[in-house]
């Protein structure tokens, strides 16, 4: 007897929210607002090292800075930022390769350095297969190498979570290594964590964020603004709870497996003040394609509610046995149906397979994880979709062809909203 699919069929009238707020201007992401910022001159300059996409810079510019550079490894990523910030310099390729009378020479006089190290030697991610002594860790001090060599008045660092508990082979931790180096060039030190969602972000994630001062700040990280229903806010002026994965997506064009494109019109109008504040004033969205999904894959995912994932599917559209071996480990972090009424779960560099749509029966498209990331949606992501697994391509010699695809660059970002709300109180403190 063939196996019976138990579909749920979720439909919009099943999604309520309740109202959706925003505590920034509708056009702090406007890019004609940000170009407008450019022109003004007298603002604190920032240099943007292992820059990405473009996630930490973008909040900064939103901020009042003056984002004077990048840089960044990855080719794909580096022509983001060129896309979006063509007046920007980029100097693209190996931080171990610029000397620091090219840092001063490209860059002269910079007030803040930002910058996330490569973080995956220090995720808690699979963190039985890392190294201690992964080569990674150590990128750290390239960015070291650059606040020495250019002495900003600030200098900020964003990471993982476990950062905190990460240890060298000579078990010191990490983190104090790096507060050490900074103290030693002058540096005041600062560490919070701060977890996105509390600062409007529509998606649970938990970013470390270590500010070096020249001077003692009064107020270093801003306020939290979002709290969790249930959280206790009569303490608070203007709290706002925190903002649903649906809030920031639903105005997309309804697209399923297989349809899309890198350039869309608009077919619906917003529907909340954080739509709005995303769209921009956008004409078009970019980045909106899906995945070209199997007919078996697009049943599974059929099955799959809301807070399920698809480990829950058994019978024929369950794990495949492959060569004749049955797959007898599920992993219940791939193909994640979230709630489409909280946060989305926290989007990892390879975020295409984590996560199904709350209403289509497929992945998220790249916008999709840029509107949970907070990108506003004149802000298109070069390069291809997807790419062919690293490990692969490193195994058969094709290190050529290793890019950072949209999927990674996204994933990978600081979310622009969290940025913008750490520049925009920094600002307030030089």
């Amino acid at each position: 007897m063939p196996h019976v699919l138990d579909t749920k069929k979720y439909s919009e009238s099943d999604i309520q929210l309740g109202p959706i707020d925003v505590d920034v201007p509708l056009d702090t992401l406007q890019r004609e607002r940000i170009q407008d910022l450019s022109l003004s001159g007298g603002r604190p300059r920032v240099l943007d090292l292992f820059a990405g996409a473009g996630g930490f810079s973008l909040g900064f510019r939103a901020a009042g800075f003056e984002v004077v550079g990048a840089n960044e490894l990855d080719e794909w990523a580096s022509d983001t930022i060129r896309s979006n910030f063509p007046e920007e310099t980029v100097l693209s390729g190996d931080i171990r390769k610029i000397s620091e009378a090219d840092f001063r020479e490209t860059f002269r006089e910079v007030d803040v350095i930002i910058g996330g190290p490569p973080c995956q030697g220090f995720s808690i991610a699979n963190n039985g297969g890392r190294r201690t002594d992964d080569p990674r860790n150590t990128l750290f001090r390239e960015y070291i190498r650059a606040v020495k060599a250019l002495e900003p008045e600030l200098a900020l660092i964003e990471n993982v979570p476990g950062l905190l508990t990460k240890r060298t082979p000579e078990k010191r931790l990490y983190i104090d290594i790096m507060q050490e180096e900074l103290n030693n060039l002058g540096y005041q030190t600062e560490v919070a964590l701060l977890h996105a969602q509390n600062f409007g972000v529509p998606q649970i994630r938990p970013r470390l964020i270590i500010v070096g001062s020249k001077r003692k700040l009064n107020s270093p990280f801003p306020t939290q603004t979002h709290f969790a229903p249930a959280e206790n806010r009569t303490l608070f002026t203007n709290a706002q709870t925190h903002v649903p994965l649906w809030a920031a997506i639903s105005d997309l064009p309804q697209i399923n497996a297989r349809e899309g494109a890198e350039v869309m019109e608009y077919t619906r109008d917003t529907e909340n003040p954080l739509q709005e504040l995303l769209r921009a004033s956008s004409q078009h969205v970019f980045n909106h394609r899906a995945m070209k999904h199997s007919a078996r894959l697009v049943n599974r995912f059929s099955q799959v509610k809301w807070g399920g994932s698809g480990a829950d599917v058994v019978g024929e559209f369950g794990a495949r046995i492959r060569n004749g071996i049955g797959v007898g480990k599920k992993f219940d972090q791939n193909n994640r149906r979230n709630f489409p009424t909280k946060p989305s779960h926290t989007l990892p560099a390879s975020f295409y397979a984590n996560f199904i749509h709350p209403l289509s029966h497929r992945n998220y498209t790249p916008r999709e994880g840029a509107r949970l990331q907070t990108f506003p949606d004149w802000y298109r992501f070069e390069g291809k979709p997807t790419v062919v697994s690293q490990k692969l391509l490193a195994r058969e010699g094709r290190s050529g062809e290793m890019h950072l695809c949209q999927y990674n660059q996204i994933g990978n970002a600081v979310p622009p909203l969290l940025a913008y709300k750490i520049a925009k109180n920094l600002l307030k403190e030089i």
